[in-house]
């Protein structure tokens, strides 16, 4: 279940009121462990120039895999990775398959989740299948709100087989509530234990919540690289960066908030 079908479900019966509000002190410690770094490692943007893209550390060498939970209608991401040789392994139930042939391309009708049946596959059966004795992989997961489940169900040292992984987090406006926060904060920390924070970006699809002072964008795309390929960190300033596009086309591009990066 996704947090904001729980909190519609259990927390707002009949009502449009959150169950207890995060405190300003809450909120700004989470915020001030997700906020980006710089690294070594430039920034490189990888898909298309609108949704779809993304940017990522440049470094790619040796990485072969790239694991892509959420059929869209495009494939900029996994194409701009095929043309760099590297596969992508595609997964989503809603859909028949890719949206275009690429040799480079295999796909499973299934939801990535929590637990393995009919419909879904957790993280570990998956790379079990496919890329059972592989290390240094990809993983850019968009799967409206089934991060949450994904991330808390699997393993740090499943997740340290990724090099570098690209989320899509959605209903980020729920850090306003307690039990948001909590849960949020949990998906984010299975992360940060191994991995660097080195990009934010907001989806400009939606408005951004105004809570207790704190922006609180509803959709971001973070980048997570992990901590033992970096050797020096610094405070990212670059905000928005020169390689950042608006999600949605014709749209202002929305900046990263001041209170989600290093003041």
């Amino acid at each position: 279940m996704k947090i904001r079908d729980f909190i519609n479900q259990y927390l707002l019966p009949g009502t449009l009121r959150l169950s207890k509000g995060s405190s300003r002190e809450e909120i700004a410690r989470f915020l001030a462990s997700v906020r980006p770094v710089r690294t070594e490692h430039k920034l490189i943007r990888i898909g298309g120039e609108t949704d779809g893209g993304y940017l990522v550390p440049d470094d790619l060498e040796g990485v072969r895999t790239c694991f892509s939970p959420g059929v869209a209608a495009t494939a900029d991401f996994e194409e701009a990775c095929a043309r760099r040789g590297i596969r992508s392994l595609m997964a989503d139930y809603s859909v028949e398959g890719p949206p275009v042939s690429n040799p480079l391309f295999s796909f499973e009708k299934k939801y990535l989740g929590a637990r393995d049946d009919e419909v879904f596959t957790t993280l570990e059966s998956w790379i079990g299948r496919n890329a059972p004795g592989e290390s240094d992989m990809i993983l850019q997961m968009d799967i409206e709100g089934g991060e949450y489940p994904v991330l808390l169900s699997t393993s740090r040292a499943t997740l340290r087989r990724f090099r570098t992984i690209v989320i899509e987090f959605h209903s980020l406006e729920l850090i306003a509530e307690r039990f948001g926060l909590q849960q949020i904060a949990l998906a984010f920390g299975q992360l940060t234990q191994d991995f660097d924070v080195v990009h934010a970006h907001v989806n400009n699809a939606t408005a951004v919540l105004r809570y207790k002072g704190f922006d609180l964008p509803p959709l971001m795309e973070f980048t997570f690289h992990r901590k033992d390929r970096s050797t020096r960190r610094s405070t990212a300033t670059d905000f928005p960066h020169a390689l950042d596009r608006s999600n949605i086309p014709g749209r202002r591009d929305a900046v990263l908030p001041p209170c989600w990066r290093s003041l």
